[in-house]
């Protein structure tokens, strides 16, 4: 009879759950350990201490299901009777500080039927649980993840039966609630209500008049109002100063203009959850290219922008050979002064030493990887820079959390292909359930059917397979991970394409010449996964961990110490965790200069600031290789960083042949999200300068506008 009380445990939500002997031993050592130090003697304890909980448990419930409230008194008073005092502290205030989160959780307002953490759950409250007119949370995370399967899953009907979908329907569900898999940003806040715009990525044109600057206003106020980013080339605009023929005035140049985008994306909040952003690319060639490079360099101007300039190769070859260039102008094609490149580029590279933009969209490598040629010329991207993206192209994202595929020491490449096939439907899926906000982009999307299935969390799975982040065996290891991912979306796509038909133009793209039938025009993209991969528990993108130990601002306030999960069970393990080693990497976020960490460890655990800008670039590089779309990374640089080494990050990812290249240099920006500020006194933690980050920096782009 005593066995059969312990079958469950009653939780505080009223809830019943299977009793589990081994999460009562794991709480018990984690305390032993934190006081103790030793990992062999600290199992031993709690071995023992939960062998006579249990007994005891069983020995006074009787009939009754134990809470877990009276299980965790019953450690409390055997670690006492057993003489462990300093263990039986430890526990008291390991319980403490659960409480403590639960507590932060119930300010919230928000039921977490996920167990995430606090920062998780303020970043679903703020952007993607539904609100009612009252602005009360009405939904779960449960919920929202069935709420999006439900509605992408009636994409089915279209080819199948109510039986397909219901079982694509509990697929999608599984993927995303066991968070392997998660959608863009839109989709997870639109699907199933009446915004119905499950968009990430648009590309707007901007024709030279008027009616055409005014019309691209317009066209991205309806995008950013649903959620998504918008990206525009300027380049068709005539020169500040040429001729205004309807009025015989002087026209004011691309960059004025710009003013007016931004400001509108100021004022405009996409669904009441964050502002807009933009992204602006012109010509190297275009007459006002200086006024471009410089027009972040003159105040707040532009903080909705992301800047990038269109290089061509010939200017590139100019700037490598030091020749001159030609300048264009867009109205009416003749060739300007030639202008010598090198000054161009390094103005370029101190803009970007300074600010952070412009960054560098290499368009002739982008136009020889165009899948559709035959339907004009990429001529910009999306916010980010990972979708090169056709005039009214929109594009739908979602990203496999690669945490999630790791079998022991080895990727389980079989789970890994089935998520990718699961991805590729579910994104296909998305855009037949879609509601587009402009006629246009619905044309133009329907017609090719991108999608962009990508990743998450490949810092953490470097950790866990123990490479070391920008050796050549991760390098090596990232460029065979991405030609699988690569591979498999393809076979996926062409699937799909046999069951229900190519994209519309597959006969003016790439694949027809080929006989490669593809249901997608592209099938893979390296997005940022801000917000997301803080939902899925990762690590961003590919980016490197920003930092293995640091402070986060959640709930207008409340400050959350964060220590790497997988560095502190490491450090656990191997016996070297302490409170004060906590506090130490809080203060600089790295541990490369820690001492008393074996050097095996400080070469697995590196950090965005520990890794040359060359280890950044080839990450970057070995994944566009094999990414039909393109990547976004940000190379984050420490603020000692010179000009020069901005110079050859530009020059080392052209030869590279990536697609587009960011720097960030710290503290180049006022408003970025990660800072080594100030925060003295803080109790428990001692004097000193801490890493501090906003409650949505996953890593990185350290500014607010990379966030999709």
């Amino acid at each position: 009879m005593g066995i059969m009380t312990l079958q469950q445990v009653s939780k505080r939500d009223g809830t019943f759950v299977p009793f589990d002997q081994k999460r009562i031993e794991e709480a018990i050592y984690k305390a032993a350990f934190e006081v103790l130090g030793i990992e062999k003697q600290a199992r031993a304890i709690a071995h023992s201490v939960t062998h006579q909980v249990v007994q005891k448990l069983q020995s006074t419930v009787k009939d009754r299901i134990p809470s877990v409230e009276t299980i965790q008194d019953v450690v409390e008073a055997t670690l006492m009777e057993e003489g462990y005092f300093q263990i039986a502290k430890s526990y008291i205030l390991y319980r403490e500080k659960h409480h403590e989160i639960r507590m932060t959780k119930s300010v919230l307002g928000v039921m977490d039927d996920l167990k995430l953490p606090i920062h998780a759950m303020e970043v679903l409250k703020r952007r993607y649980l539904l609100k009612d007119d009252q602005r009360n949370i009405i939904e779960t995370p449960k919920e929202m993840f069935r709420r999006v399967a439900s509605h992408v899953a009636q994409g089915e009907l279209s080819f199948g039966t109510e039986k397909n979908a219901r079982e694509a329907e509990e697929h999608f569900y599984q993927m995303m609630r066991r968070l392997e898999f998660l959608p863009n940003s839109p989709t997870l806040m639109n699907a199933g209500t009446s915004f119905g715009q499950l968009s990430a990525c648009f590309v707007i044109p901007v024709e030279d008049s008027i009616e055409g600057i005014f019309q691209a206003l317009r066209h991205m106020a309806v995008i950013h109002q649903t959620g998504g980013g918008t990206g525009f080339n300027f380049s068709r605009l005539r020169p500040r100063g040429d001729l205004v023929s309807s009025t015989k005035g002087e026209a004011s140049g691309p960059v004025s203009f710009m003013t007016i985008f931004d400001i509108a994306t100021g004022v405009i909040v996409q669904g009441g959850r964050r502002r807009g952003a933009n992204m602006g690319v012109l010509r190297c060639d275009h007459p006002d290219i200086m006024d471009f490079i410089k027009s972040k360099l003159q105040g707040e101007q532009f903080s909705n922008f992301n800047l990038s300039v269109a290089a061509t190769d010939r200017f590139m070859e100019a700037v490598i050979q030091n020749r001159s260039y030609d300048l264009i102008h867009p109205r009416t094609g003749r060739k300007g002064p030639a202008i010598k490149a090198r000054p161009i580029f390094d103005l370029i590279a101190n803009a970007a030493w300074y600010t952070g933009d412009p960054g560098l969209i290499f368009i002739d490598e982008i136009n020889r990887k165009n899948p559709t040629p035959e339907l004009g010329k990429i001529e910009a991207v999306n916010p980010c820079g990972e979708l090169p993206l056709l005039p009214y192209e929109s594009c739908n994202l979602a990203s496999i959390n690669l945490t999630q595929i790791v079998k022991g020491k080895e990727v389980d490449w079989g789970k890994l292909r089935e998520a990718i096939i699961w991805g590729v439907r579910f994104l296909d899926d998305v855009i037949e359930v879609n509601r587009f906000p402009l006629p246009e982009i619905k044309e133009m999307t329907l017609g090719n059917r991108k999608i962009g299935l990508g990743l998450m969390g490949f810092a953490d799975l470097l950790i866990l397979l123990g490479i070391p982040y920008g050796s050549q065996e991760s390098i090596s290891f990232a460029r065979n991970l991405m030609r699988f991912f690569h591979q498999q979306s393809l076979l996926a796509s062409q699937a799909l394409a046999n069951e229900r038909g190519p994209f519309p133009n597959y006969e003016k793209s790439i694949y027809a010449k080929k006989g490669f039938l593809l249901r997608n025009a592209t099938v893979n993209t390296i997005a940022p996964t801000g917000t997301i991969s803080i939902i899925a528990g990762c690590s961003s993108g590919i980016e490197p961990l920003f930092a293995i130990g640091f402070v986060r601002n959640v709930l207008s306030g409340t400050k959350l110490y964060e220590l790497h999960p997988l560095f502190e069970r490491v450090a656990q393990k191997r016996g070297f965790y302490s409170k004060s080693l906590e506090t130490e990497i809080l203060q600089s976020g790295s541990i490369q200069g820690i001492r008393h960490i074996p050097e095996e460890i400080k070469k697995l655990f590196v950090t965005a600031f520990d890794l040359s800008p060359q280890q950044h670039v080839a990450i970057q590089a070995a994944f566009q290789r094999y990414t039909d779309n393109s990547v976004s990374k940000t190379i984050n640089l420490p603020s000692r960083s010179t000009v020069e080494e901005i110079r050859e990050i530009f020059l080392q990812a052209y030869r590279k042949k990536t697609k587009g290249i960011t720097v960030y240099r710290y503290d180049s920006k006022k408003d970025q999200v990660l800072s080594f500020g100030e925060m003295r006194g803080q109790e428990g933690k001692g004097n000193g300068t801490l890493l501090t980050v906003d409650s949505e920096y996953s890593g990185g782009c350290p500014v607010g506008i990379c966030s999709f």
